[in-house]
């Protein structure tokens, strides 16, 4: 007796945040830390970040999204949505994966900060020079 998921999961990373997302069948509720998202990301650009997958796929209304993320700021964090909503709704409906793919919602961004060196003020900048 095989039973249908109603709940998928997806893991979203971002420079050094980690979104956990949960998708179900429902009304269209998109949920961020326990507020709606458009209270939690609080700029267009990041805001049309995270839900860009489901717009694609005309479906932002078939399904309840409940994100947990930490981590990063806030650009890293609507990266980090993105990748785990689109990872889910690939397990969602595998017939959608190609879509997904073409568009690059399923490519970890894998660019993260550089570490400071020793010797160095930063990662590459070296200390002023005096010559006197």
């Amino acid at each position: 007796m095989t039973q249908e998921k109603t709940q998928f999961q997806g893991l979203g990373r971002r420079k050094t945040a980690v979104a956990r997302v949960r998708l179900k069948t429902g009304s269209g509720k998109f949920r961020v830390n326990g507020q709606p998202i458009d209270e939690y990301f609080t700029t267009v650009r990041d805001l049309q970040l995270a839900r860009a997958p489901l717009a694609l796929l005309d479906v932002p209304d078939g399904y309840d999204v409940s994100v947990n993320v930490q981590g990063g700021g806030p650009h890293g964090q609507a990266g980090a949505v993105q990748l785990g909503v689109a990872r889910a709704l690939k397990e969602a409906n595998p017939v959608l994966f190609e879509r997904l793919r073409e568009n690059g919602f399923l490519t970890r961004d894998s660019r993260m900060k550089e570490r400071k060196k020793y010797g160095r003020r930063g990662a590459r900048r070296g200390f002023q020079f005096s010559k006197r």
